[in-house]
């Protein structure tokens, strides 16, 4: 097998479970070495479009009651995500070999053995006349697997060269911490919140999309005793494995309530940079040396200053630092995927997800014209 092994040009298309958009990136691997970063960026939801994604949040698609409209938001989402990828293939001149494509995560729940993500493999083949690979994370779910964290199998490839012991963490919707062991050891789980928490409060509050640059918690208080209340949420002490939806920490969020829109910026940002350094001490077998933050996450100087306040003794670096592009990370690893469907590779692992034995992920969809 590992004889026809070869790059080939990938394109991984995925929503940022942050929402702030749909992410495009080219990308020339094996499945095993990254061997080209293409062009990679994110490209933010029409308004309309937005609405409808956050009208499903949390919804599962086998409900009679939301089936119907979860299946039109899909149809809407691909079409999006086909106009997105012609119009970036057509920019860059360049058309892959195949497409990963991710969609978005709008109900996941491994403790029920359910996951669902919008955006249909098919439609994208046929209307791309591209070869498509989706459907990531429903096999890892079958295996008894939490369907996530999914991202170390590409960050490994990142970092393989790099000194271990070594954490990665990538701040989207939610946080994901990656360890890399001094002998090559890999664990990781969801540690608890991400962008998604500061963005529904600022979105709520001030109708912004975002705290952009995190200008409203730098100016803000952190109120220290709802931030005790928040690490309180049952999730944040679970032994890993573990992974959860964007959406469990919306019930502790009403503690922010009453706050100032900048208090409960900094408030909700401390969560996020609390929840991180409370996992790394709890939960890693042995320290790193150093950390290197990507994501939504990594863009926010003020979550970014939260977190080097709370892990003074360890080198903070964000993924510019190491020459990664943060951009569309999620497409990124979409691409990647991929590749290793293709060659029969596994995308989760009993330590990374908790499933019995490693975990080949993704269901192939061939263009066809009927």
């Amino acid at each position: 097998m590992n004889n026809n092994i070869k790059s080939i040009t990938t394109l991984g298309i995925s929503g940022s479970t942050s929402l702030d958009g749909l992410g495009l990136s080219l990308m020339e691997t094996d499945g095993i070495d990254v061997y080209r970063q293409g062009t990679s960026y994110i490209v933010p939801y029409e308004d309309n479009l937005l609405e409808q994604i956050y009208s499903i949040l949390g919804k599962r698609a086998d409900s009679q009651s939301d089936m119907e409209k979860i299946q039109k938001v899909q149809k809407n989402y691909t079409e999006f995500a086909v106009k997105m990828a012609k119009e970036f293939i057509n920019d860059e001149g360049l058309r892959p070999d195949i497409i990963g494509f991710a969609g978005h995560t709008t109900c996941h729940r491994p403790q029920e053995h359910y996951t669902h993500q919008i955006g249909d493999g098919q439609m994208m083949a046929n209307l791309m006349e591209i070869k498509t690979i989706a459907h990531f994370r429903n096999a890892d779910i079958l295996a008894g697997g939490q369907g996530a964290p999914f991202a170390p199998v590409y960050y490994q490839a990142l970092t393989s060269k790099m000194e271990h012991p070594l954490v990665v963490i990538d701040i989207g919707g939610t946080a994901e911490i990656v360890w890399f062991g001094s002998n090559g050891e890999m664990k990781a789980f969801v540690s608890g919140p991400g962008n998604a928490i500061i963005n529904d409060w600022v979105i709520k509050h001030s109708g912004q999309q975002m705290d952009y640059n995190g200008r409203l918690a730098i100016s803000g208080k952190t109120d220290e005793k709802i931030l005790a209340t928040l690490m309180h949420h049952k999730y944040i002490a679970l032994n890993p494995p573990k992974a959860c939806d964007r959406t469990i920490f919306l019930e502790k969020a009403e503690h922010l309530e009453g706050l100032s829109l900048e208090d409960g910026a900094a408030t909700a940002t401390s969560f996020v940079a609390e929840s991180i350094a409370y996992s790394m001490a709890l939960f890693l077998p042995e320290p790193p040396q150093r950390v290197i933050v990507c994501g939504g996450g990594a863009k926010n100087p003020t979550l970014m200053r939260f977190i080097r306040q709370r892990l003074s003794d360890i080198t903070i670096e964000t993924a510019v630092d190491v020459g990664w592009q943060p951009e569309a990370v999620d497409a990124q690893e979409a691409a990647f995927w991929a590749v290793r469907r293709l060659y029969y590779l596994p995308i989760s692992f009993p330590s990374t997800t908790g499933a019995v034995e490693p975990v080949i992920g993704g269901e192939i969809f061939e263009p066809s014209s009927g």
